[in-house]
């Protein structure tokens, strides 16, 4: 059987960024070349980035997409790297936006992958299965492809497919194996979601089965908004074996050295197929020869630990967010609290402590321990740290307006709001707020006080994780022979805003054992309160936290972005009208 060197490459790029993602392409080649690789991928949309969202409509994107995938195919050629072939996820498009008056029946923009070989783009293939679901929204913006293509690339016969195309039966894979292909390969930007990865080796091993071919799996890395892309890449043979299995949340080149069948139809058969789709053939060659010397193996990464993908995830997402808006630093109010504490942590992982600027800003009602387990986590982490008493402003409105209750809790929140975005004006910081999935479900915040920042590291945090990650990650530590970041009394003593004296959040929510199972299982599941209810949750409990999720909804629209890791994040994966009457006790 012969045997092809593929090298996938795991990649990191950035939404708009043609020239950089075409240079970030050619490096990566570079090294695969230099690996002796005879086949190279690069992930869906490496191109142009991936989401593009409402670029696809601008034709002038389209336009300077194709026109920088052609010079990419030139670029390549005049690195002496034009006999490599190398697959590459795009933006193109075979007629006007399907939302414009001139649109074309079955033409439009196409989400592309193109094999570029000897200067030229050698075959292309536009993505079957077109995702309309979660953070999808592929409909509105991409028309389906219609064919199947097979490259023939030395003596196999490699078929290209995009991301969805994977995840649903029938189409592209089924089409593959009525072509006879020995491999697959599969260009995906895949965001993250937690134990996704336990989801995705049997679903590719599925789809192997299905089309009788071994699998080449490529995944981009990288935070885009709140999106966050793992990685996790991987070769799967035909039989289901496991070959090799990429790291999560790095940049890596995979090259592994797979043994597949030698291709025996014709290079220029043109055959209709079941499903709909035609089979296109396209010769490329000559490709490199195969290397000598031992056979190249990628090695098999093991996923690790909930908490530990949990953290790398939110690092990562937070790093890029930053990074790829070209702020300089991040500033953040520290209460001493639980909160507060993870996301310094992660800012000082994702950043380092030189770029994390971390303010406590107590009151009257700040406690001692409060103000202490602040102090303590800045020295621990090595942040700048800065203290903004704001007790003589909130005197200063009190003496001017007639306020009481929840109006002087809240006033004290937006005092501290004011402060961090007057930092952020003054020093070029974006501020990060810190409250946690939990809090947001519930409205257990103030609009416009603790709810400031541009960015919210743990929006899709449960309160009941944030303590996870928290240990979590001071035990890593201490594994490592590190400082443990977080306080010990952050960890262990009651929530509370300190917001008035002795208050707690428990006396207002839930405890938070209570609380979250009920979240969970109302916002990510979607049940109604009957189905809470047989799930053992107290009627009067559910009733209670239903009306505080539903009556926030407001809140959560003004919410800053933060990375996605749960099956259902606040934002694009949940999207429920304000102005809404529909209340589940009827």
């Amino acid at each position: 059987m012969p045997t092809l060197r593929l090298a996938l490459c795991q990649v990191n790029p950035t939404v708009g960024d043609l020239a950089g993602n075409a240079e970030i392409i050619r490096s990566w080649t570079r090294h695969a070349a230099d690996a002796g690789a005879q086949l190279v991928a690069f992930p869906e949309m490496a191109l142009t980035g991936y989401p593009v969202e409402d670029l696809v409509f601008r034709r002038s994107f389209v336009a300077a997409s194709k026109a920088a995938l052609e010079r990419l195919a030139a670029d390549l050629a005049a690195d002496g790297l034009g006999d490599l072939p190398v697959l590459v996820g795009y933006l193109d498009a075979d007629g006007p936006p399907q939302v414009s008056g001139d649109a074309e029946p079955g033409r439009g923009a196409r989400n592309a992958a193109a094999l570029l070989h000897a200067g030229t783009v050698a075959a292309t293939y536009f993505k079957h299965h077109l995702p309309n679901y979660g953070v999808f929204d592929e409909d509105r913006y991409f028309v389906p492809g219609d064919m199947l293509t097979v490259a023939r690339i030395g003596e196999v016969d490699v078929a290209l497919t995009i991301c969805e195309d994977l995840w649903q039966a029938g189409g592209p894979f089924a089409a593959a194996r009525q072509a006879g292909v020995g491999l697959v390969l599969n260009i995906n930007g895949s965001p993250y979601e937690l134990n996704k990865d336990d989801i995705r080796l049997p679903l590719v091993r599925r789809r192997a089965a299905e089309a009788g071919a071994t699998i080449a799996y490529v995944n981009m890395i990288g935070g885009q908004d709140e999106l966050v892309f793992e990685g996790d890449s991987m070769i799967v043979a035909a039989d289901g074996t496991l070959l090799t299995r990429a790291p999560q949340f790095v940049e890596h080149l995979l090259v592994h050295d797979v043994e597949l069948p030698e291709a025996t139809s014709g290079p220029t058969d043109d055959v209709e197929l079941a499903d709909g789709l035609r089979v296109v053939r396209r010769t490329v060659g000559p490709v490199p020869a195969a290397p000598a010397g031992p056979a190249a193996t990628g090695g098999v990464i093991e996923p690790v630990a909930d908490e530990a993908e949990v953290w790398q995830a939110l690092v990562l997402g937070l790093r890029d967010y930053v990074n790829k808006n070209r702020f300089p630093s991040v500033v953040l109010g520290l209460s001493g609290g639980i909160d507060s504490a993870v996301v310094a942590a992660l800012a000082v992982d994702a950043l380092g402590p030189d770029r994390v600027v971390g303010v406590s800003m107590p009151s009257q009602h700040s406690s001692e321990h409060s103000r202490e387990d602040a102090a303590e986590l800045a020295k621990r982490t090595g942040l700048d740290y800065r203290v903004e008493p704001i007790q003589p402003m909130v005197d200063t409105f009190l003496a001017n307006m007639s306020l009481s209750g929840v109006s002087v809790e809240n006033l004290q929140a937006r005092v501290r709001g004011v402060i961090l975005m007057a930092l952020s004006n003054q020093e070029g910081h974006l501020v990060l707020t810190t409250g946690n999935k939990s809090e947001l479900a519930v409205g257990y915040s103030t609009l416009y006080g603790d709810s400031v920042g541009g960015f919210n590291p743990v929006k899709d945090v449960w309160k009941t994780l944030i303590w996870r990650l928290a240990k979590w990650r001071n035990t890593d530590a201490a594994r490592r022979g590190e400082t443990a970041p977080i306080p010990e009394n952050s960890i262990g003593k009651p929530p509370s805003a300190e917001l008035s004296p002795g208050q707690l959040d428990s006396d207002t929510l839930p405890d938070y054992d209570v609380l979250d199972p009920i979240l969970i299982g109302y916002v990510d599941g979607d049940l109604g309160r009957d189905g809470l209810v047989e799930s053992g949750h107290d009627p009067a409990i559910v009733d209670r936290v239903l009306r505080m999720v539903d009556t926030a909804e407001y809140k959560r629209r003004q919410s800053a972005p933060g990375p996605k890791i749960s099956m259902k994040a606040f934002g694009r994966d949940r999207r429920l009208p304000i102005t809404n009457r529909w209340r589940e006790d009827g």
